[in-house]
């Protein structure tokens, strides 16, 4: 079925009214408060800002259910900051805080001004700012209640369950760090429990820095000819000619906002001078070693500089635990499992909340498709 079916077996032969956001809500702008980091007080109040809840505060601005649009600084101006705020919240000066009358439904206020373009009603160039004026201006659809009522239903049921889906992955990403830490912490005396052996990252693996490679070379995407995964300080960022790897590695990130990222891959890829590759011995499960490197933490061994970075030799003198491999793969076991559950692009929960996601923008496009006559 059409949008355009779709919707008019929703309206029943109603007409849709368009009506200004000036005209149809609430602007609770007054109210709204900026407080410095230094000078907020620990609390249980969302402290909303222009793209999510930045702090949690003691006291409040607004009591109710509202609908935030950013004034400026917003992440996507192809997908503006629009959030749902409900109880007892604090706004700065950089979100507008509005609400419907009787004609509109909060909610499918929210809904709809999550898909709406809001490019035309930008102004500042790279600071885009949406003012005041420009916001009262912003048409609206207004469907009879019951119908915004129906619709409201139908996508909040599809956001509930990618709110479960989001809780279930957050716990999910908990018990893995929890038994991550559990299993490899081997500061006491034989692992706690078990024989460890402690050698230098240099005695065990390998450790090379990658290679530069002209942007040139580099594909965004697989074609005839690139074909082998470039791998960076932060995954892959394309696809070259020819591979310098061939085999089980484990890449760290190794310059500025990366130092410290630990990735690892299996077969033909291309390494640049932003990782460096670290390739294990007959002693080291590959993947053990991906998880003991995640939990070390190797960004506090990166220089201090004003661009930092993690220095090869530095790395091979790191102290580290080496249990038995029977040992080793019983780790591995355990922590894949919840590895695959939580970050997984092909598989587990990720995999379905971006199913969920993409199930949502297809019903809120065919249930908002709103066409002005």
């Amino acid at each position: 079925m059409n949008n355009n079916a779709f919707l008019e077996k929703l309206l029943q032969g109603t007409k849709v009214e368009w009506k200004t956001l000036g005209e149809v809500c609430e602007i609770a702008d007054n109210a709204r408060k900026p407080v410095k980091a230094s000078l907020r007080i620990s609390g249980n109040i969302p402290y909303y800002g222009a793209n999510n809840i930045q702090d949690y505060v003691e006291g409040y601005t607004h009591n109710g259910e509202y609908v935030l649009i950013a004034e400026d600084g917003s992440a996507s101006l192809e997908n503006y900051s629009i959030q749902w705020a409900s109880g007892k919240f604090w706004a700065n000066n950089h979100v507008h805080v509005i609400r419907g009358y009787e004609e509109i439904n909060n909610r499918f206020l929210y809904h709809y001004l999550r898909q709406m373009n809001f490019i035309p009603y930008l102004t500042g160039g790279d600071r885009a700012k949406l003012t005041k004026a420009k916001m009262l201006q912003i048409l609206l659809p207004i469907p009879p209640l019951s119908v915004q009522q129906e619709i409201v239903k139908i996508l909040d049921t599809l956001t509930a369950l990618t709110s479960e889906l989001t809780s279930e992955l957050n716990l999910r990403q908990k018990q893995y760090e929890y038994y991550r830490d559990m299993l490899l912490n081997f500061k006491e005396l034989n692992g706690g429990g078990y024989e460890v052996k402690w050698k230098t990252l240099g005695e065990v693996c390998d450790l090379q820095a990658g290679k530069h490679i002209p942007a040139s070379k580099i594909s965004p995407s697989v074609d005839g000819e690139h074909i082998y995964p470039c791998y960076g300080g932060n995954g892959v960022r394309g696809y070259v000619q020819d591979f310098s790897h061939n085999g089980n590695y484990i890449f760290i990130g190794r310059q500025g906002a990366l130092c410290g990222n630990v990735q690892r891959y299996t077969g033909k890829l291309y390494a640049t001078e932003h990782a460096v590759v670290v390739s294990c011995s007959n002693v080291i499960h590959p993947d053990y070693m991906f998880h003991l490197l995640t939990v070390m933490d190797l960004n506090q061994y990166a220089s201090k500089s004003a661009q930092p970075g993690l220095v090869v030799g530095k790395l091979k003198d790191l102290k580290i635990p080496i249990p038995s491999i029977e040992e080793q793969y019983r780790i591995v076991e355990i922590l894949d499992k919840f590895d695959t559950l939580t970050n997984s692009i092909s598989e587990g929960l990720p995999k379905e909340i971006e199913l969920r996601n993409k199930q949502y923008e297809y019903y809120r496009e065919m249930l908002l498709g709103f066409e002005r006559v």
